[in-house]
């Protein structure tokens, strides 16, 4: 008999089996984890973008009709604001006519 021969083990095929489960459970969760972590990312970003996008359009009514927009509807219908309202919920609060109103964009996911 060879010295330097390892006998083989009954439970290797079986040892391989589980370590192969354990390590690609782990990849399948990281690869899950990762993902919720990107898609929490991009609707944060998605509401500064459309909080920039709401504000922009109210400077723009100020600069060529002389007043802020006196409600959200008004810069949808003029200005092409949209959102999905499932997603953000819009707080547009007139302070006056030459106020800038205070604008606030909440992710409800």
């Amino acid at each position: 008999m060879n010295r330097f021969a390892r006998e083989k083990k009954k439970h290797s095929l079986l040892r391989q089996i589980v370590s192969t489960a354990a390590i690609f459970c782990c990849a399948v969760f990281l690869l899950l984890f990762g993902a919720n972590a990107v898609s929490e990312s991009a609707n944060t970003e998605q509401a500064k973008s459309l909080q920039t996008a709401i504000t922009r359009s109210a400077v723009q009514c100020y600069a060529t009709e002389g007043a802020y927009p006196e409600s959200l509807e008004y810069l949808c219908g003029h200005y092409g604001i949209s959102w999905d309202p499932d997603k953000y919920v819009v707080d547009y609060e007139i302070l006056g006519a030459n106020l800038m109103p205070t604008i606030t964009v909440i992710p409800l996911s």
